[in-house]
């Protein structure tokens, strides 16, 4: 089983994705389901765990956070945390440095057996990059100011890789024709305010604003690929998505 939501962007606290965060929740499955908030993007940024848990509460969740970098908690309290949620949210920021301190506490293997627990994941930004094979990311501006974007390896559950913000951080969309040249798998570029939903094999794009756009892109005998992702009711496989 495998329930997935990877959100392009947005601002929370302006409710930008309140459709998108509805359906989440109806997504558990649960009328007060557990949240987990993970902030380690941003290097566990107390600010934005207590705007989540506002927000997420006034939706009827019980908003717990997994801190790895303010407070260091035993491998024991991360399983726990991990495999008691009914939904995991990742939050935005450094997905590099994310990843790194995931790999290195065994995060990775635990948010693997979340998905196959048939715990919502789910997350905008970092928070959507790391549900990918690989992301387009800015992480680099984190640590030197440098604007470069870089392919960062994610956890692998979609066979793709996935750039975020695709339509506010313009600079994204020739890097990632760029960076997609010599790649043999497809890319999942989605705008603010617009993500893909996975169960299983299969797939829809959601919005909270009818404008917000999914793209897939891809090389295929050096011609470039760029095709609007359609918006249906109905899931739709995954296969067909991830073929050139």
């Amino acid at each position: 089983m495998a329930k997935i939501i990877a959100i392009g962007g947005g601002e929370v606290r302006e409710k930008s994705t309140l459709q998108i965060d509805k359906e989440i929740i109806s997504f558990s499955g649960k009328k007060n389901p557990k949240l987990l908030f993970i902030p380690t993007a941003s290097s566990d940024a107390e600010g934005y765990f207590l705007g989540i848990k506002e927000y997420f509460g006034n939706l009827g969740c019980s908003v717990d956070v997994l801190y790895l970098i303010r407070e260091k908690p035993t491998k024991k309290e991360i399983e726990s945390k991990i495999l008691n949620a009914d939904i995991i949210y990742v939050g935005g920021g450094n997905t590099l440095k994310m990843m790194t301190l995931w790999r290195k506490l065994g995060v990775d293997i635990l948010l693997e057996k979340a998905l196959k627990k048939n715990i919502v994941l789910c997350g905008l930004s970092a928070g959507s990059i790391c549900w990918f094979k690989y992301g387009n990311s800015d992480s680099r501006k984190f640590t030197s100011n440098n604007n470069q974007l870089i392919k960062v390896s994610g956890l692998g559950f979609i066979e793709a890789l996935h750039c975020p913000h695709y339509d506010v951080e313009p600079h994204r969309q020739e890097d990632l024709k760029r960076m997609m040249k010599n790649n043999p798998l497809v890319a999942i570029a989605i705008e603010n305010d617009c993500a893909i939903q996975i169960e299983n094999e299969n797939y829809k794009i959601i919005t909270s604003n009818p404008k917000a756009k999914a793209y897939k892109i891809y090389w295929k005998n050096r011609e470039y690929f760029k095709k609007e992702i359609e918006k249906n009711n109905k899931f739709l496989p995954m296969e067909g998505l991830l073929r050139k």
